[in-house]
């Protein structure tokens, strides 16, 4: 079973790196399920109308998936649960530092350990006093929750996921994971109970998946989520990454750059044969 994931945003349409991703998707299905789940958990970003783009633009492009589509936002007392679990085995501690805090920690620890995202959470908050936590929390200061993971590598020893794709230097086969590669990721936060690598892996989960498809710009996050799946007593899909579509200056298409959008190129004459056809090349 095969799954293709997608965050609706104020930008509604879909550029042609995720065209990219939904077609490997679907082709790496072939025999088997492919599914289509809106990972809406930004409840602020997330609208109706977004999602319908979603659906219209995909459907153009000659997708069918199965009903009902998965919405994260109605599973938020799934990842309660799995928090509660990662809670009462002492993993999880909450983290009170602001963004502005945390990068000006970083600046005065000068060998803070570095990662696909950049240096590593400090742990300012990792080691605070029970009392002090929970002042902190009944006084309604916001705060995340994060994942001890020096802690949580300790609990489940050695792990390692299969590859059958290829990740960014060529990674392929059985890859031994590396559960620290971020440090201590956020897993919730006080608003919403969860993150990127805490809703995907119990999704994953729940719908049976058994191949991940994505582009191998998410390659790392296989190694934490690889991590979370062994806390929490879930089969371990296997991965198949692949490459990334890039734009004239050599980077991904991202909304952020304002890449063409499916819904431009549309109405520029391309097709849904044209489009695919950048694919394979």
């Amino acid at each position: 079973m095969i799954v293709t994931r997608f965050a609706p945003s104020p930008t509604g349409y879909q550029h042609l790196g995720h065209a990219f991703a939904a077609v490997t998707a679907r082709d790496a299905a072939r025999g088997g399920r492919f599914l289509l789940r809106m990972e809406d958990i930004d409840l602020a970003r997330a609208k109706p109308e977004f999602e319908l783009a979603v659906y219209e633009d995909l459907a153009w492009l000659g997708l069918h998936w199965e009903e009902p589509v998965l919405r994260q936002s109605s599973r938020f007392d799934a990842y309660r649960t799995a928090l509660n679990q990662l809670d009462s085995l002492g993993l999880l501690y909450p983290c009170f530092c602001t963004r502005a805090e945390i990068a000006a920690e970083i600046v005065r620890a000068s060998e803070a350990p570095h990662g696909p995202e950049g240096a590593h959470y400090p742990g300012t908050c990792r080691n605070l006093a029970v009392e002090i936590r929970a002042a902190r929390i009944a006084s309604g200061a916001p705060f995340a929750l994060r994942l001890d993971v020096v802690k949580a590598a300790a609990s489940v020893g050695p792990l390692s996921f299969v590859e059958e794709g290829r990740g960014p230097t060529g990674e392929h086969g059985t890859i031994a994971a590396d559960p620290l590669l971020f440090g201590d990721i956020v897993l919730a936060r006080k608003e919403i109970p969860t993150a990127y690598h805490l809703a995907v892996v119990v999704d994953d989960a729940y719908q049976g998946v058994t191949c991940v498809t994505r582009g191998n710009d998410l390659f790392a996050a296989a190694h934490v989520q690889r991590l979370l799946q062994a806390l929490l007593d879930f089969p371990a899909p296997h991965y198949a990454h692949h490459r990334l579509i890039l734009d004239a200056q050599g980077r991904k298409f991202s909304k952020r750059d304002k890449a063409a959008t499916l819904r431009e190129l549309r109405s520029r004459g391309e097709t849904p044969q044209t489009i695919c056809a950048r694919f394979r090349n």
